[in-house]
């Protein structure tokens, strides 16, 4: 796989610019959203299911962006394969995990002395989980993960989703009320690791009313991965 340089650099501070990378399905359309200042670690920020219409400039992806770019991360929020001027087809989080893997290996190969975060919602999440179980068995994991809305096993819309064990601190959250993506399932799937699940009480798969305790959640969560100002 031929990979550019520059992801890290010829940044517009504060601003939120389209650059690409070569992936194994062809191109990643990617949206970077650059802080202020110099980065203090790189985020990756993964959008809902394709098949409903889920982009990286969906309301929860670009808001997470928005606030992790804010606290200083440099934020990439790749368009998984067929959406925008990503290429390829939807391939059941198989694809878009071996993309979310380039994408990472890319950045670390420009910027490995920051910390990397890993950010999902929904498909996006699952998309994130894959990865994250592949980045721990390499002995690689992020700085920190947290994942938002994670399907697991089949969901009503007739999807089923092979969700891998996590490592330990990785950060569910979860709406009480989601019924895309319902909790009970993602309880049964933590049990047995016990692994926390942070619920947020009467809220749907959208976080609807609660969209800035999600913000809050990964902000806190993330930005103990970050180094001292």
């Amino acid at each position: 796989m031929n990979t550019p340089t520059g992801l890290t650099t010829a940044l517009a501070p504060g601003k939120t610019d389209t650059l690409g990378l070569a992936g194994p399905a062809g191109h990643i359309e990617l949206l970077r959203d650059a802080p202020a200042g110099a980065p203090r670690g790189l985020a990756i920020v993964t959008h809902p299911q394709p098949l409903l219409g889920g982009s990286p400039r969906h309301k929860i992806p670009h808001r997470l962006a928005h606030a992790l770019r804010d606290d200083g991360w440099l934020v990439y929020r790749p368009a998984f394969r067929g959406v925008g001027a990503s290429a390829g087809t939807y391939d059941h989080g198989e694809g878009e995990s071996a993309d979310l893997l380039a994408l990472i290996a890319a950045l670390r190969a420009e910027a490995a002395a920051l910390p990397l975060a890993l950010v999902g919602f929904s498909f996006g999440a699952y998309v994130a989980a894959r990865t994250a179980r592949a980045l721990a068995d390499a002995g690689a994991s992020p700085a920190c993960t947290a994942l938002a809305g994670l399907p697991v096993g089949e969901v009503p819309a007739e999807r089923s989703y092979d969700t891998p064990t996590l490592p330990a601190d990785v950060l569910l959250i979860h709406g009480e009320a989601d019924a895309q993506a319902p909790l009970a399932p993602l309880m049964d799937w933590a049990r047995p690791t016990r692994h926390p699940v942070v619920v947020v009480p009467g809220t749907d798969h959208f976080f609807s009313g609660a969209l800035e305790t999600l913000i809050g959640l990964v902000r806190a969560h993330a930005a103990r991965a970050l180094p001292p100002a």
